[in-house]
């Protein structure tokens, strides 16, 4: 008979383990993706471009929120992440216009 208390134990490490892989992935991903927003802001900068474009950030919002609900996250959540990330990426396009 399998110990419960050790099987939970078991049980946990894997989900732990599964997280610190998902970790990683997400902050590759993460540096990644600002490689090319960073390309981005150079180039708005070279040709004047303003740092912020809202009718683009409107349309990857809706685009994210229906990735969410199809991935059973909450899409709130995912606004929230975008926006985090959507704000941080205008101030890397700012200091390009510098």
């Amino acid at each position: 008979m399998t110990d419960p208390i050790a099987h939970a134990a078991e049980v946990l490490k894997d989900h732990r383990n599964s997280i610190d892989r998902l970790d990683a992935i997400l902050v590759y991903t993460l540096g990644e993706r600002f490689k090319h927003t960073q390309a981005v802001g150079k180039l708005k900068a070279q040709h004047d471009l303003p740092p912020s474009d809202p009718t683009r950030e409107a349309t990857q919002i809706e685009r994210l929120e229906d990735l969410a609900r199809r991935a059973d996250l909450d899409p709130e959540f995912a606004k929230k992440f975008l926006n985090f990330i959507i704000q941080e990426v205008i101030q890397h396009h700012e200091k390009h216009q510098e």
